[in-house]
């Protein structure tokens, strides 16, 4: 029984053009550029500010503790201080529910957004926030529900409400829509205008940011508070900042119609099979937990972890083995990030670079480091940067290409550094940031180095292409098992060579109380 549904690219980029109207005739009348916005708060040209960031932040139940909540609370003293947060994805588990966004994001998150005094009638898809929550979609932000589970989801619903069944999975009731509830709750949903007249008028009061190809989206924290597209740049502080749907560029090829490639495809299928009884055995067990015994709470998070952990990864099997399929790439995108970075590097106000995405290229988290989604993004970033790095020459004067590389996806906060890779993804500073909610994994056991095998099948060789420097997810054994929930302050300091002085903040449920705390800080510096 498969638990959720990952829609096919194309369809998630199409969805998402139709929702945003890209490229509508008014649009291009104006000259608007669609993947720009301004954060219109009066400071954006300060050279010192801070931003907080958090990512797999939908909790979903956790049974008398709630550590997305935790971790918002950690935030808060830095509310004043700080002028956005990013997010890195999935913002709703275990699929992006509009019913879900009151318990998985408004309630959590009440304080950073109007009306925080009453919270439970702010409605998902009429957010406003105080303090800016800059997002980039996650996968379970696009996951949908089999058809099968949808409808016995519709007719259990009543029955589990009644009876507080131990068996519930968080599916919601409809899914994602595709991710038009995230498109909802985030973007600048121009869809829902019928009339051509109506969209003229909101172009005209909300785009009204003046750039140097024209105009683009003006985000007024309190006021207006909307992405314009699925992926985005802003300039803050002298930083520019890209915001990436790695959703779409996450496809890996199709398994070669060799002998190599038919043994392969055997041993995914059996691993896929192993895993389908593993889940079943999971959930005939998750049906007999008593969820009100405070003493299954800990057992009953890592049942649901594990769950959502096999689910993923048969997701990720699935998309290799699909034998018939037509590989798409969201070149469009990639494209856009190719030119704008070499842009970036052309402008002489922009002193650093970060971006931000969900999918991790490098990361020591247990299951992520072979998936083949993963190796699909590093190959096609590393294809993006090889090539901006060719335009660019000297220009760069030895500096890496980005400053700072933030993603989400594996449930864990990490610092690594990659060494000399061969590409132009060398020497830079990734965090990945996904440890704000949702169950927590542990590193591999192989350790903090990543070795990539290079070459063709006649000639391999191993290279270690990046080392990890902090490693914080589920650890320990027992009654001695911690699970230490984060989210990250980032102070940005410095003039031409910015620095980027990184905070974790730490909410470390163990022995079945908080303990929060906050970790040294340590400094990226290009």
């Amino acid at each position: 029984m498969k638990l959720v549904s990952d829609p096919a690219i194309a369809k998630k980029i199409r969805k998402m053009q139709q929702r945003v109207r890209w490229q509508d005739p008014l649009i291009l009348q104006r000259n608007i550029d669609q993947t720009r916005l301004v954060v219109d708060d009066g400071r954006a040209d300060d050279e010192e500010f801070s931003f907080l960031v958090v990512g797999d932040s939908g909790s979903g139940k956790h049974h008398k503790h709630n550590p997305q909540r935790e971790v918002a609370k950690l935030m808060l003293p830095h509310h004043d201080e700080c002028r956005f947060m990013l997010h890195t994805g999935d913002v709703i588990y275990l699929v992006g529910s509009s019913e879900y966004y009151q318990q998985n994001f408004i309630q959590p998150y009440r304080e950073f957004i109007l009306g925080k005094e009453h919270p439970e009638s702010i409605a998902y898809d009429q957010m406003i926030f105080t303090l800016p929550i800059l997002p980039v979609p996650g996968n379970h932000d696009y996951y949908d529900l089999p058809i099968l589970l949808s409808l016995a989801s519709l007719t259990t619903f009543p029955i589990r409400q009644l009876l507080r069944s131990r068996l519930d999975l968080d599916v919601g009731l409809h899914g994602s829509g595709k991710g038009d509830a995230y498109a909802r709750a985030f973007l600048d949903y121009l869809k829902a205008f019928q009339f051509p007249g109506d969209l003229a008028e909101h172009l005209d009061r909300y785009y009204t940011a003046k750039i140097d190809t024209g105009r683009c989206l003006s985000y007024r924290p309190g006021h207006f508070t909307r992405l314009p597209n699925r992926y985005y740049t802003f300039r803050y502080g002298g930083i520019d900042f890209f915001a990436l749907d790695s959703n779409t560029f996450n496809d890996p090829p199709p398994l070669p119609a060799t002998r190599e490639g038919d043994a392969d495809r055997k041993l995914l299928q059996q691993r896929r099979q192993d895993l389908e009884q593993e889940k079943i055995q999971i959930i005939e067990n998750l049906a007999k937990f008593n969820p009100d015994d405070p003493s299954l709470i800990e057992e009953l998070d890592d049942l649901h972890a594990k769950l959502s952990q096999i689910e993923e990864i048969i997701v990720d099997i699935d998309k290799q083995l699909t034998t018939d399929k037509t590989m798409v790439t969201d070149l469009e995108q990639l494209d856009w990030l190719r030119q704008r970075l070499i842009e970036s590097w052309n402008t002489k106000e922009v002193r650093g670079r970060v971006i931000y995405f969900h999918h991790p290229p490098y990361v020591t988290e247990a299951t992520k480091w072979q998936q083949a989604q993963t190796l699909a993004i590093r190959s096609r970033l590393r294809g993006v940067l090889d090539a901006v790095a060719k335009a660019l020459g000297s220009l760069t004067q030895e500096r890496p290409l980005v400053d700072l590389i933030l993603n989400g996806h594996a449930h864990c906060l990490e610092y690594l550094q990659t060494l000399d890779t061969g590409h132009a993804d060398s020497h830079l500073h990734w965090i990945v940031c996904g440890g704000s909610g949702f169950s927590l994994r542990r590193q591999r056991t192989e350790g903090a180095d990543l070795v990539e095998t290079i070459g063709n099948a006649s000639k391999q060789e191993n290279k270690l292409v990046a080392r990890s420097h902090l490693f914080i997810g589920r650890n320990g054994h027992g009654s001695e098992k911690k699970r230490p929930y984060s989210g990250l302050r980032i102070d940005v300091r410095g003039d031409r060579h910015p620095q980027f002085i990184v905070r974790p903040l730490i909410a470390e449920w163990y022995q079945r109380q908080w303990h929060n705390y906050e970790l040294e800080p340590f400094i990226t510096k290009c």
